[in-house]
């Protein structure tokens, strides 16, 4: 074997190497890029995925909140035509007080008044009805005027029993059902 034909195995050997080494570098390269991509795509993806599900929950609390003011704006104006249909009973009430029918209304109270707590009576009422319920009531009335609406207060003497028959009061005992009427 000559010198020459060494060199040349040698020669061809390491060409043989380097070719495995840049076949071995070129594979390397190719998964490693393979890799880079894949893992590009899968972070794409879960940030992709996590924005869509924070945009969905802004967009749920902003649905959630809007139909909370809205329930919330429904209720005040509802409550405000319900506070207007009382503050119109009252003015209904108030204007029955000068109605011809008021008169028999005190007489049929004090009659009431009678059968709950006795003959035995002080009667009650507004300024305005000191007349009447001093004809309806006689010996019964009471001349100390109350700040009602309308209707009496009837009292026993000595103070134990008391019947509240004015129209506030009448108003503030029915007003669950006035409010479900109105609603």
């Amino acid at each position: 074997m000559s010198l020459e034909s060494l060199v040349e195995e040698i020669r061809q050997h390491a060409e043989a190497e380097l070719r495995a080494i840049t076949e071995a570098q070129a594979k390397e390269t190719a998964r490693i890029a393979e890799e880079r991509d894949r893992r590009i795509a899968e972070l794409r993806g879960a940030s992709q995925r996590a924005a869509e599900m924070e945009a969905a929950r802004e967009r749920a609390q902003r649905v959630a909140a809007a139909k909370l003011k809205a329930r919330k704006m429904m209720y005040e104006a509802r409550e405000r035509r319900i506070d207007t249909g009382l503050q119109e009973t009252r003015t209904l009430l108030r204007d029955f007080t000068s109605s011809p029918k008021y008169p028999a209304t005190l007489k049929r109270m004090v009659e009431v008044a009678n059968g709950a707590l006795g003959p035995q009576l002080l009667i009650s009422g507004r300024r305005e009805d000191r007349g009447v319920l001093a004809k309806v009531a006689r010996r019964a009335f009471d001349p100390t005027p109350q700040p009602i609406l309308g209707g009496l207060i009837a009292e026993t003497p000595d103070k134990s029993r008391r019947l509240n028959l004015s129209f506030d009061e009448l108003l503030r005992l029915r007003e669950d059902e006035v409010r479900a009427l109105l609603a």
